[in-house]
């Protein structure tokens, strides 16, 4: 595991487009269908704010809802969860753990094998094509 990255509010800010330093930065939602256009190739999906790898395209698939979603991080220690009771809802929210980017949550209704569905906003993630 990476060393932490810690910034300033002005430092994410001045890196982040407008979008994602909502979501990653404020736990922001992206509207459904509007950044699940990654190619379908072989790759990499990384934090936005870090570059830590999170996901791969193998472990992608098509939930319906509009946002990317995984049905298992890269490594275990990828990612991060975190009890999320905003909106009068309870959840488990997924953050980078390099630095802390909110990606977005965790539900038990995914496919096999693992039954989960990482389902992350898409400016959060950066997909880095694999290397022939």
């Amino acid at each position: 595991m990476a060393d932490k990255i810690v910034k300033t509010d002005a430092e994410w800010r001045a890196q982040l487009s407008a979008e994602a330093y909502k979501v990653l930065r404020k736990h922001g939602t992206e509207r459904a269908f509007t950044h699940d256009s990654f190619p379908k190739s072989p790759g990499i999906f990384a934090c936005a704010g870090c570059g830590t790898p999170l996901f791969e395209q193998a472990t992608k698939f098509d939930s319906g809802t509009g946002w990317p979603s995984f049905f298992k991080p890269l490594t275990e220690d990828a990612v991060e969860e975190r009890e999320d009771r905003s909106w009068l809802m309870r959840r488990t929210e997924v953050v980078c753990a390099t630095c802390e980017g909110h990606l977005g949550h965790v539900f038990p209704d995914g496919p096999a094998p693992t039954g989960l569905r990482y389902c992350m906003n898409g400016v959060a993630l950066d997909f880095k094509p694999q290397e022939s």
